[in-house]
């Protein structure tokens, strides 16, 4: 049984997929830390595959994760702008470790499992809540799981973490 009150790493997050009734493939393979390294290591599957990016508001420390398809360039500016938010960093690794559990690499919507005190805002890209499935980290980068939209959808829901959609600005 998974503690409320512990941040859940590594292999203890299948605990709470098999509490909760989530379903999902799972794809073990070397450490990947970029993208790049990610489409080379990982073994092609279906689904999305999607990247993650921890941002955090200059002025506010607000903490915005920005999912979106594997090889586009974000623009954080015009981003910032549609979130109507303000300038926007790439959040650092001691605030990545501290709201959600993890360490760069290993950023993914299954870390918001740990963002408890709802710190975290995801954002979404549209293309990828539309996809039938979605590749993501399981709090190690180690490991890839495929999650259909459904699960994810149920995932999301039942950590209140429910996501802000949109077409998400490239460069």
């Amino acid at each position: 049984m998974v503690k409320e009150t512990d941040l859940l790493s590594g292999e203890e997050i299948y605990d709470y997929f098999s509490d909760k009734n989530i379903d999902y493939e799972r794809l073990d393979h070397p450490p990947v830390y970029t993208a790049e390294e990610s489409e080379r290591l990982v073994p092609r599957a279906r689904g999305a595959h999607a990247k993650n990016l921890l941002v955090e508001e200059r002025k506010t420390g607000c903490l915005f994760m920005l999912t979106v398809p594997f090889g586009v360039r974000v623009d954080l500016a015009a981003t910032a702008a549609a979130l109507n938010a303000g300038k926007l960093r790439f959040a650092s690794a001691d605030i990545m470790q501290a709201a959600l559990g993890v360490t760069p690499g290993a950023v993914s919507m299954l870390a918001l499992l740990n963002d408890r005190d709802g710190r975290v805002t995801l954002v979404l890209d549209q293309s990828l809540w539309e996809a039938e499935a979605v590749q993501c980290h399981p709090l190690v980068n180690t490991t890839t799981l495929i999650m259909d939209h459904d699960n994810l959808a149920r995932f999301l829901s039942g950590i209140s973490h429910q996501p802000k959609v949109l077409s998400v600005p490239f460069a």
